[in-house]
C-alpha cells in the first residue's frame, strides 16, 4: 500500500475539514486513515440522523452523502493534478438496516482512473461490525487537471 507523508495527511484531513459545509460540517467527520489506496473515516453517532422515534435508524440520505464525501476524499490524496472534481454517477446498495447508536465507519478508495474520470468504490459499517455492512456504494468523478492541483490551490490559501 502506497502511504503518503503524516505532514501531507494532516494537511489534507485540515482541509477536507475546513472546506466541508452544511450537512458535511454537520457529520463531524474524523479521518481515521488515509493512503493513496483507500481513506477511511468516522462518523460519530448523531441521533439528528435518525428518522425513528427510538433514534437508532439512520437515514439513508445521510450514508449516501457519507459516502459521496469520502470517495471524493479518496480521489483528493490517490489522484495528483486534479484541479477539481464533480460526481457524475453514485449507486448505493443499502444491504440492511442502519439501526445503531454506533458510530459509522466508512472505507473508500479509487480503483481506477483515466485522465478525466474516477470510479470509486466503498464500504459502510457500524464502529466494532466491519463484517457486518450496513451499505456498499460505487461512484464516477468527472475530473479537470489544470496548472495548479486541488491540494497545490488550497495549501497556497486559494479557494
Amino acid at each position: 500500500m502506497s502511504e503518503i507523508t503524516q505532514e501531507k495527511m494532516d494537511q489534507i484531513a485540515q482541509m477536507w475539514n475546513a472546506r466541508g459545509k452544511g450537512l458535511i460540517t454537520h457529520m463531524a467527520l474524523k479521518i481515521e486513515e488515509v493512503s493513496t489506496e483507500a481513506v477511511q473515516v468516522r462518523m460519530p453517532f448523531n441521533p439528528d440522523f435518525c428518522v425513528d422515534a427510538d433514534q437508532t435508524l439512520l437515514h439513508g440520505g445521510i450514508l449516501t452523502a457519507l459516502l459521496d464525501s469520502v470517495f471524493g476524499l479518496a480521489n483528493f490524496v490517490g489522484i495528483e493534478g486534479v484541479s477539481t472534481m464533480a460526481t457524475l454517477d453514485l449507486r448505493v446498495d443499502y444491504l440492511r438496516p442502519a439501526r445503531s447508536r454506533a458510530d459509522v465507519i466508512v472505507r473508500a478508495h479509487c480503483y481506477r482512473k483515466t485522465r478525466h474520470i474516477a470510479f470509486n468504490s466503498g464500504s459502510i459499517w457500524f464502529d466494532n461490525h466491519v463484517d457486518d455492512e450496513i451499505a456498499r456504494g460505487t461512484a464516477s468523478f468527472a475530473l479537470t487537471r489544470g496548472k495548479t492541483s486541488l491540494f497545490e490551490a488550497m495549501t497556497r490559501g486559494k479557494p
